[in-house]
């Protein structure tokens, strides 16, 4: 780990070299769920093959980075994230951290929170489950009808683990009252709201929970571009109104995209197959500029907020 560095799980990049950011994308990804015996096993090579040339369009469209989301609980695998850094030509960071209540491995529910901060620092300043491959941030998530005992003990443990390691928390919540919940009590644990994401912000369409939750320091993600589960027309609309009303600097665009299913025997999941990362240059960013958005503008939300967001503080 280095203060000041972007942590990949190929390395250490200093924040001026990270380049055009897809900031919540999914590579390797299990929703069975860790009760399943053959759950979060795949073949490296297979899913890199299989990735490749999604990752390829994407870079060859000017993406250079990518965050992946699939943390403990949803699949996260090591060695293939150390093959995927291999051959990717997008730079990649790993999370450190744990989903939902429903996806906790029965291990973990046991752990005390100096347990838990203890496991994720490790996975952040020395590797992941033994490996040398080092998490570059904090995934948490809160279950949709509210944040269970477990959930609230698990952000106290990531709001220590980010003040240990300079870490950014990154926080799958759905509604803005969920948010809002959530980011009050994130405050009450001591974290500095500037090192916190709401996950999935576009979820709320009610703009005032956007605006309150930057005013209070938080980062807007933005991250279902090209999904069809959400509207980018109303996407669109939630950053325009984020940038009229000054706050281009807490955006950040993604779309939530992937990924390989280990569920399936060609990995493709079985609604739709594999979501490519392209939307975002394809459609989301002309639909911008046609709205008047400067190329500074886009600049500031899809490289300089990623780099200062992913830079350990």
């Amino acid at each position: 780990m280095s203060i000041g560095k972007i942590q990949t799980i190929t390395g250490n990049i200093a924040p001026e070299d990270w380049g055009v950011t897809l900031t919540h994308e999914h590579l390797f990804t299990d929703l069975r769920g860790p009760t399943v015996p053959d759950y979060g096993r795949g073949d490296p090579e297979h899913v890199a093959q299989t990735l490749l040339p999604y990752l390829e369009e994407a870079a060859e469209l000017g993406a250079e980075s990518l965050i992946e989301y699939s943390t403990m609980g949803v699949g996260r695998n090591p060695a293939i994230l150390k093959k995927l850094g291999e051959v990717s030509p997008l730079k990649i960071i790993a999370p450190t951290g744990v989903y939902r209540e429903a996806f906790v491995p029965e291990e973990l529910k046991s752990k005390t929170i100096a347990d838990l901060v203890d496991m994720w620092t490790t996975d952040i300043t020395t590797g992941i489950d033994g490996t040398d491959v080092r998490a570059g941030f904090i995934k948490m998530s809160v279950s949709d009808e509210g944040i269970t005992e477990l959930e609230a003990k698990h952000l106290k443990a990531a709001v220590l683990t980010s003040q240990r390691t300079g870490a950014i928390v990154a926080s799958h919540t759905i509604g803005g009252e969920l948010a809002k919940q959530e980011i009050n009590l994130l405050a009450e644990y001591g974290l500095d709201l500037n090192r916190f994401i709401w996950t999935h912000a576009q979820s709320e369409t009610n703009e005032d929970y956007h605006i309150w939750a930057v005013e209070q320091g938080v980062y807007i993600s933005i991250d279902a571009i090209g999904s069809g589960w959400a509207s980018d027309d109303d996407m669109l609309h939630h950053t325009l109104n984020l940038i009229e009303k000054g706050f281009t600097n807490r955006i950040l665009l993604s779309h939530d995209g992937g990924w390989y299913d280990p569920s399936q025997p060609d990995g493709q999941p079985p609604e739709g197959g594999i979501r490519g990362f392209t939307a975002l240059f394809k459609q989301f960013i002309p639909a911008l500029q046609a709205n008047g958005v400067s190329q500074e503008i886009i600049d500031t939300i899809t490289i300089q907020n990623p780099a200062e967001a992913f830079t350990l503080q």
